[in-house]
């Protein structure tokens, strides 16, 4: 039998289940991967709301990650809510002489309004983080705090991608599910050297997008971990998270979440 590919989530924990280390060890396992986790923080949360966060010593959060690259080797990685500033300082090394491709999600906003990455957290991202990952997959919200530009066009989100392929990713994709337009959404993928690629799916009416970008990366990273080129990856990710944004219902009040089983017959 062939083993399915060690997949490593770094990110918080979601209470609720929608998102965070849930969302992508779903994902991982949905998709045909081994899912291990390096959890950066706890958060109490449901659909509705951030009650609050918990995060442990940044040292221990490194050796939760020693821990993993010791132990598997990991086929990919992506990363999460990193929360501060000490945490990302203290992954950043291991992350840098990484010998697998490395996911950026840089989950700065809950749903709800929460901060998830703290202020003064920002630039380490930008500086420890973000330079020689191999995708980072802003939002549009995301995009705009992370290179200071407004993003309101495709235009505005080639801009962006550039910024951030400048700051040293070596591809962006900035998610379209922040722009209006009634019929599809389109994430745009830019990568260095390459003409941008629009890459466009059915926009689905559905409240239930919590953890949907959690999602999205996790499905990545799984298919670059199984080897597939960058944009095929991108598009079967974006074909889980379509179809689990179809098949989606809520367990709770407030945002429901993907279902992350839509595609192996288990949904209701």
């Amino acid at each position: 039998m062939k083993k399915p590919p060690n997949i490593l989530t770094i990110a918080g924990s979601d209470s609720g289940g929608g998102a965070g280390i849930q969302a992508d060890l779903k994902t991982v396992m949905a998709m045909g991967g081994f899912g291990m986790s390096v959890i950066t923080a706890l958060t109490a949360q449901n659909g509705r709301e951030v009650m609050g966060i918990h995060a442990p010593e940044p040292d221990f959060v490194a050796l939760q990650l020693k821990a993993v690259l010791r132990g598997f080797p990991v086929a990919a990685a992506k990363t999460g809510m990193l929360f501060s500033r000490g945490i990302i300082r203290a992954i950043s090394p291991s992350l840098r002489e990484r010998a697998f491709p490395l996911v950026v999600d840089p989950v700065l906003i809950s749903q709800s309004g929460s901060r998830l990455l703290q202020e003064d957290a920002v630039t380490a991202l930008k500086e420890e983080i973000l330079p020689d990952c191999d995708l980072i997959t802003p939002n549009r919200p995301e995009a705009e705090l992370l290179t200071g530009l407004a993003v309101a066009s495709p235009d505005d989100a080639c801009a962006a991608a550039e910024k951030l392929l400048q700051m040293g990713a070596k591809a962006v994709l900035i998610k379209g599910g922040h722009m209006e337009n009634a019929i599809m959404v389109t994430d745009i993928l830019c990568e260095r050297g390459q003409a941008p690629k629009h890459l466009a799916q059915p926009k689905v009416d559905t409240s239930n997008t919590h953890g949907t970008g959690c999602t999205l990366s996790a499905a990545i990273a799984t298919g670059l971990g199984k080897k597939l080129p960058l944009q095929i990856a991108v598009k079967k990710a974006q074909e889980f998270i379509n179809l689990g944004l179809r098949k989606s219902y809520n367990p709770g009040a407030g945002f429901g979440p993907v279902n992350h089983t839509a595609g192996i017959g288990t949904c209701p």
